[in-house]
């Protein structure tokens, strides 16, 4: 271990170190006293590392002789990951206080859960891709069950610690079976066993094993069973962090492993991620038809979203790579201010998940019906709207890698969620006139649920330039 390897990791690092010291503080002053402050300064923490991460990396350095990467793919994975983090604390910290849930704990786990995320995007061997992932999964089992009075945020957080063990445990058999074949945890190694031509049976099956515990961690089809209980039981806040960091980071993930431990046989997993993309895309958009309790909609509408950025992924060339990043950012930012709407709908200080308490809501709140109106068509594909482009890079990323069949299933999947977006939308304009919800919303998440709304307008003009910073991260990757 050097000073250059230190230096690679000190974003990391200091995130850690400032975990254990709120940890320390909180602990020694009263405990859940200083929780709303730890939230703002963990938000100020997060902003500090993402623009660290941007300005301080150039090219491809390695630490620790190969576990760790420190790329313009990771660097644009890690501020991704930042500032959503950043976005869903701000939003969240009036909502965990109103209802009692503000423990000083909350911030530093997701602190704790981002500093695994990291490392995650940045592994270049096994061991740092599972130390990565262990320490982000057992930092959201507890936030998962956070609500410890209540039964259903119990039974989130135990399904998805069972569930999500079940996971690691199927990768760390891959992760066995591959070092066991190409004789190396290093990615550099194993794609040097895995040559270029065809996989020997053993690294196959090690293969198998590390995409389906990644599949899990993306929540793809059919490895999706934990997503929508989860999503509806942890408090609303919690959800919304699931339905965001820790989604890039699980891509992240699984591009790096795919292009760097196996990038010479793309012709083996490329179709097992193409059958995922599918199977995600189809089920998640049919599931979500029936869904009244918003949450669980949502889960599945995460569920059909993974689908499309593993159409990028399947497609295993720059241009997938790229289109996957783009479409993460733009599902990132489109959730955080759907999820930002969602922590308003109570009726009489209580929460409310009935989609059907939207009815008429333009008529009450019109800025905030229009916003939600912006962010469901951008969810929905809509043109001229910026969630159009993110389909579209993917669908033509799939196109270009012959992939047509891929694309056309990909424009069915699209056409059928739009349904249950439009559905919502139907709601807050043509509805019953009854009553609905009256909460109100903390400036942050206005100013979340009104910022993302706008980017989805504005961006159509460059993409604030994501695109360009997406290329050269996937140029990073693959080549």
């Amino acid at each position: 271990m050097t000073s250059a390897d230190i230096s690679i990791l000190l974003p990391e690092i200091f995130l850690a170190v400032y975990a254990m010291g709120a940890l320390l503080l909180a602990v020694y002053t009263g405990k859940d006293a200083l929780a709303s402050k730890i939230v703002w300064a963990t938000v100020a923490a997060f902003v500090v590392a993402s623009f660290w991460v941007a300005q301080n990396g150039e090219g491809t350095n390695v630490a620790f002789g190969g576990m760790i990467i420190d790329d313009a793919f990771a660097r644009f994975a890690k501020v991704t990951i930042l500032l959503s983090g950043a976005a869903v604390l701000a939003m969240s910290e009036s909502y965990m206080s109103k209802r009692g849930l503000l423990r000083f704990e909350y911030p530093i786990l997701v602190t704790l859960a981002s500093v695994g995320m990291m490392v995650m995007v940045s592994a270049g061997d096994l061991m740092a891709l599972y130390m990565g992932l262990e320490l982000q999964s057992l930092a959201l089992y507890v936030v998962a069950s956070l609500r410890r009075d209540s039964a259903r945020s119990t039974e989130a957080g135990l399904k998805y610690f069972v569930l999500g063990a079940l996971s690691s445990g199927l990768l760390l058999y891959g992760a066995s079976l591959t070092y066991g074949y190409a004789g190396t945890t290093l990615f550099s190694g194993i794609v040097d066993a895995a040559g270029h031509g065809e996989l020997s049976l053993g690294l196959l099956f090690g293969l198998v094993f590390l995409i389906t515990g990644l599949a899990f961690k993306v929540s793809a089809v059919p490895f999706h069973m934990w997503t929508p209980d989860v999503y509806e039981g942890s408090p609303t806040a919690v959800t919304a962090f699931f339905a965001t960091a820790p989604k890039v980071a699980a891509m992240g993930l699984f591009a790096r492993v795919m292009f760097d431990a196996f990038g010479g046989v793309i012709g083996d997993w490329g179709q097992i991620v193409a059958l995922l993309s599918v199977l995600s895309m189809f089920l998640g958009g049919i599931a979500a038809i029936g869904q009244r309790n918003i949450k669980r909609l949502m889960a599945y509408s995460s569920i059909a979203h993974m689908g499309f950025a593993l159409m990028g992924l399947a497609a295993g060339t720059i241009g997938g790579v790229q289109a996957m990043l783009i479409y993460m950012a733009i599902y990132v930012t489109m959730n955080i201010g759907t999820f930002a709407f969602i922590l308003s709908m109570e009726r009489d200080g209580e929460p409310v998940t009935d989609i059907g308490s939207l009815n008429m809501l333009s008529r009450k709140e019109p800025g905030k019906a229009f916003a939600m109106l912006v962010l469901l068509f951008s969810l929905a594909g809509v043109p001229p709207l910026v969630g159009f482009f993110g389909k579209f890079y993917v669908l033509t990323a799939a196109v270009d890698a012959g992939l047509a069949w891929l694309a056309v299933a990909g424009v069915i999947a699209s056409v059928i969620g739009a349904f249950y977006y439009l559905r919502i939308v139907f709601y807050m304009y043509f509805g019953e006139d009854r009553d609905g919800i009256d909460g109100q919303m903390a400036p942050a998440a206005w100013v979340c649920l009104m910022g993302s709304a706008a980017i989805m307008v504005l961006g159509v003009i460059n993409l604030f330039g994501v695109d360009g910073f997406a290329l050269a991260a996937a140029e990073t990757l693959v080549n």
